[in-house]
């Protein structure tokens, strides 16, 4: 997944912790190159608690992770369908595209 700002693409790291952070941007989950990072508008979500921009977004959850609220992500930020997909509906299109299936 490329830096949602530049398009940046991530390299296999160097030993140690990654420089490239993640963040959440319209109920998405994104990457931020170490360039990017200094900027000071990333316009990224920010937690509804506390203010915090540490995000992550996994299964249609927002968490966050400075003071641990966790909700829902709104469903229109899921393409199509309005709610999330099942586990299984998504296993079945990540297999369909690896075998190439239509």
């Amino acid at each position: 997944m490329p830096c949602y700002r530049c398009g940046a693409r991530q390299t296999d790291p160097v030993k140690g912790a990654s420089p490239w952070k993640r963040g959440v941007r319209r109920e998405s989950q994104v990457l931020i190159c170490p360039d990017c990072q200094r900027l000071h508008d990333l316009d990224l979500d920010s937690c509804r608690t506390c203010g915090s921009t540490a995000l992550i977004c996994r299964l249609g959850e927002v968490e966050c992770r400075a003071c641990g609220a966790v909700r829902m992500a709104r469903a229109r930020a899921f393409a199509g369908s309005g709610a999330p997909p099942g586990l299984s509906a998504e296993v079945e299109a990540a297999l369909n595209r690896v075998l190439g299936r239509a």
